[in-house]
């Protein structure tokens, strides 16, 4: 060919894209890659909530754990924080993180929104969006729709210009525009269903290659894919006939409050809830979340959603892996994929044997696979097939690849569960405990003087007035009075309308009182006694918000701060006077001194001015700082901010987000083991009743310097730093209480197998911590057998069988089990 040789280049490059574009399409049975129907196995990982040094680590164990695909949101609000200004830097480097899925050899499913929900700040979009004139969000609204589309296109063209979509040889083979519009869509009436039809038509129209999705939107239009989010799907149904069957969130747990307890969904249910969806004809199905991570600085949504979105996921909040859910899920996808192809090219015959039990057949030529599936509460089942008799347990599935041998059971836990520890910090010449210097925050101008930057005759919403610089907004006005007033009383009070969540209020500079909001109920009224004094009167009120409302229809529209009315009372003898000050003129000032002045930063040009004597605790507004050194090791670390009320931290200048250790969750709890069995919501299974809502905060290694580190923390209530503490994250032990003829893995995670505490087969009772033998047991000496294969190795494979322990004095018909517990 005679061409430049720039020319030649650029032909030839395009040449290489195509050759290895991938081409995905979708038939009513699967989503096909490069012609081969496909099970997906896919688990969110939000590349905001973790930091870039831990996206490799998470992606590996995810692809060990037995996943072939990644999920993502984008999040509008961290990108674009200012409208027209951009930031991919960081954990928020979009691309990086769709590589380094790349990397790792897995698929990616892209969830532009670019709404997300998420339990995220405002839903993830930006409240600038808000302030625009004219707007109206997530409806037929030209403001709206111009900035979406503008925000959505530089997302596709970012990700196209990297060739990261599969058409284009990368790893995105789905993208999602729009999410679970159809479950608020109503009140939006006709404009509403617009709307959609415009999300789908400008979707389509960046010719991404791959399919788009939408979820939870029952009138998805062509070529949009509407898919399921929930607990199950397994019922679910898409909207069209030529469409597959997928499943974009299944929800492995749930997200914390403030003042709520700790949910917990069982490994059990998890697993019954995924293979029934497969057993159905489920093609895509997406762990939500696979590793929920952390709410870094102020992006934690709700509001009053926890900085911890730990969400019982496979991959705890640090990384460590949650077990037995993260092995026993990976046992299913083992079984799941060694008949995938049955399930997207066989034939399918379901047979109902009443009382939920059923029967499903997938036929191929090369042969058949089966699911055995008992979804009864409380009765286990007997299921007869080809001349043979197979338990299965209430609320389980039983897979059975060539429909004679069970492979898997949801309800038989085969994997360790594993002990995590906090541990001392064993830094080098570390201090028993950390010596602390603190500031106040200066309240003069704003609390005692009540001067802000702007004004108006009106109670702003907060969001109007921060556009979301900061959860602080002063509103600060006067009041003039004399003696001979009527409403001058010795018994004032003066009474606030709040739904800012946490209400500080000043008079004259003095703090007359404080009060917040529960979870879920965000408007209160706040009266207290005032002493006011002969003429000019300062009321400074600082509205502080927990994460801005991001769920619901119109959520958009819900006032934040101070709505009003701000009333002064005054009483004398029978009479009562009101004073409406709503409509005086009030000043407003965002933010805080110290935020300003960013006390949080060794570069600040105030760092300099901390003291060392006279340390207060239990002080409202008041600033402390430390240095530490970094534990050893290469352990998660966590903080402990025990002790303390409510502010924010910051290692090294890195937001670890809001804490607030002093709201204690809320009663309620069970002491009764928790049953798998029967239908999951986020108020079975909890715990931590009377305990801090949320103690331990995440401190990414990352954000750990080798030698000296600065902690800083904003205390806004009053608290106690002498407890305040760092601790690194291990495993204790590993306990096991696995089935006859399985495969038992025990690992330390890196660590050493040091000792057998425990070891018995045959019928063991307890559980970890608590095992004791049964009434049979094998002849030879469990605890030798397990010592002799795993004592000095990081991880051991046990055979659960009479092979290896030798005859037993159990009846014939037990069902014998292996408890094991391993000290790391």
């Amino acid at each position: 060919m005679d061409c430049s040789s720039a020319l030649c280049f650029i032909l030839l490059l395009n040449v290489v894209l195509y050759a290895s574009a991938i081409q995905v399409s979708h038939t009513n049975r699967a989503i096909t890659i490069d012609g081969q129907p496909r099970i997906l196995l896919s688990g969110s990982i939000h590349y905001p909530r973790s930091t870039p040094q831990m996206w490799p680590d998470l992606i590996r164990k995810s692809k060990e754990g037995g996943l072939n695909a990644i999920e993502t949101y984008v999040f509008w609000n961290a990108h674009e924080p200012i409208r027209r200004q951009y930031d991919f830097s960081a954990n928020l480097d979009l691309i990086r993180f769709l590589k380094t899925i790349q990397d790792q050899g897995l698929y990616a499913v892209l969830r532009i929104g670019p709404y997300v929900c998420a339990e995220w700040n405002y839903g993830g979009f930006p409240v600038w969006l808000h302030n625009l004139p004219g707007i109206e969000l997530r409806t037929l609204n030209s403001v709206f729709m111009n900035e979406m589309q503008n925000f959505t296109t530089l997302i596709v063209d970012m990700v196209k210009k990297e060739n990261l979509f599969a058409s284009q040889g990368g790893p995105v083979i789905l993208a999602q525009i729009e999410n679970e519009y159809g479950n608020v869509m109503t009140p939006y009436g006709e404009a509403g269903k617009a709307y959609v039809n415009w999300c789908a038509s400008m979707a389509d129209s960046l010719k991404v290659g791959v399919p788009w999705i939408m979820c939870q939107q029952a009138d998805a239009p062509e070529p949009m894919i509407n898919t399921c989010n929930g607990w199950y799907c397994d019922q679910f149904t898409p909207n069209n006939p030529n469409s597959p069957k997928m499943w974009t969130e299944n929800w492995t747990g749930w997200f914390k409050s403030w003042g709520g307890k700790d949910p917990h969904r069982t490994s059990e249910d998890l697993a019954f809830s995924v293979a029934r969806f497969y057993q159905l004809g489920g093609t895509f199905q997406n762990y939500y979340m696979y590793h929920g991570g952390t709410n870094f600085d102020r992006m934690a949504g709700g509001p009053y959603i926890t900085t911890s979105y730990d969400y019982d996921a496979p991959l705890d909040e640090y990384g460590n892996l949650n077990q037995p859910k993260y092995g026993h899920l990976k046992q299913l996808h083992d079984a799941l994929m060694s008949i995938e192809k049955p399930l997207v090219s066989g034939d399918v015959n379901t047979t109902d044997l009443g009382n939920s039990v059923s029967i499903t057949k997938y036929t191929t030529k090369e042969g058949s696979a089966c699911f055995f599936s008992n979804a009864n509460v409380t009765n286990d089942a007997t299921v007869s097939y080809n001349g043979r008799d197979f338990k299965v347990p209430a609320w389980s599935v039983s897979i059975l690849p060539d429909c004679q041998t069970e492979v898997y059971n949801t309800a038989k836990v085969n994997t360790q569960t594993s002990v995590m520890v906090k541990k001392e910090n064993k830094a080098e010449e570390e201090p028993a405990a950390l010596k602390w210097l603190w500031r106040p925050e200066n309240l003069d101008a704003t609390a005692r003087l009540g001067k802000g930057q702007v004004s108006a005759n009106m109670l702003l919403d907060q969001k109007a007035a921060a556009n979301d610089a900061s959860d602080y907004l002063w509103y600060m006005t006067s009041v003039h009075l004399e003696k001979a007033d009527r409403i001058w009383s010795n018994d004032m009070t003066l009474r606030i309308n709040g739904s800012g969540h946490v209400l500080h209020a000043f008079v004259n500079g003095e703090h007359i009182g404080s009060q917040w909001a529960s979870y879920g109920i965000f408007t209160y009224f706040m009266e207290r006694q005032v002493k006011l004094k002969p003429g000019k009167n300062i009321i400074s009120l600082l509205s502080a918000t927990v994460g801005y409302q991001n769920y619901g229809p119109f959520f958009d529209l819900i006032q934040s701060g101070i709505p009003g009315p701000v009333e002064l009372i005054g009483r004398n003898g029978d009479e009562t006077l009101i004073k409406d000050l709503s409509s005086h003129k009030w000043t407003y000032e965002i933010g805080l001194h110290g935020f300003e002045n960013r006390l949080f930063s060794s570069d600040s040009r105030f760092a300099a001015k901390w003291q060392s004597e006279n340390l207060p605790v239990n002080k409202m507004m008041t600033w402390y700082k430390t240095t530490f050194k970094a534990p050893l090791g290469t352990d998660p670390v966590a903080l402990d901010l025990q002790g303390l009320g409510k502010g924010v931290a910051w290692v090294n200048g890195h937001n670890l987000g809001r804490y607030w250790p002093s709201f204690i969750a809320e009663e309620g709890c069970s002491l009764d083991p928790c049953d798998y069995r029967g239908a999951y919501d986020n108020k079975k299974c909890v715990s931590n009743c009377g305990h801090p809502t949320q103690r331990w905060y995440h401190v990414p290694r990352s954000f750990i310097n080798d030698g000296d580190n600065t902690l800083v923390l904003f205390e806004e209530f009053g608290g106690n730093p002498s407890l305040v503490n760092f601790r690194t994250i291990s495993m204790e032990k590993a306990c096991a209480h696995a089935y006859d003829n399985h495969r038992l893995e025990l690992s330390c995670q890196g660590r050493q197998i040091s000792g057998i505490a425990f070891a018995s087969y045959g019928n063991p009772l307890g559980s970890c911590g608590s095992f004791t033998t049964g009434e049979c047991k094998s002849q030879s000496d469990a605890l030798k057998i397990v010592e002799n294969l795993c004592v000095g190795k990081e991880s051991c494979a046990i055979d659960v069988s009479e092979a290896t322990f030798g005859d037993t004095d159990c009846a014939a018909d037990l069902v014998k089990r292996l408890a094991v517990e391993a000290l790391c």
